[in-house]
């Protein structure tokens, strides 16, 4: 299964660095927490690999939060995240 990184988890004046929100193109909120404890990868263009888990649900509209192992960079936001 195929998301896309859409931001940071944060707040009006923190950022969660490791914290992602990924959008998978799920409809509710209960569809989405079927989905935590799964395991995402993000691949850079050099072939890394970085390795997260889906945590739970983020709001009503299907979008769900990952916990990376290592911070995304900046230019993983809008790319694509597989899903295990």
């Amino acid at each position: 299964m195929k998301g896309i990184v859409v931001q940071f988890r944060r707040g009006r004046h923190t950022v969660h660095e490791r914290h992602y929100l990924l959008d998978l193109g799920l409809k509710s909120r209960e569809e989405a927490k079927k989905m935590a404890g799964k395991v995402v990868e993000w691949k850079s263009s050099a072939g890394k690999v970085i390795k997260g888990k889906i945590s739970d649900a983020h709001g009503n509209k299907g979008l769900v939060r990952a916990i990376f192992e290592s911070g995304l960079p900046g230019q993983a936001i809008t790319t694509d995240v597989e899903v295990k």
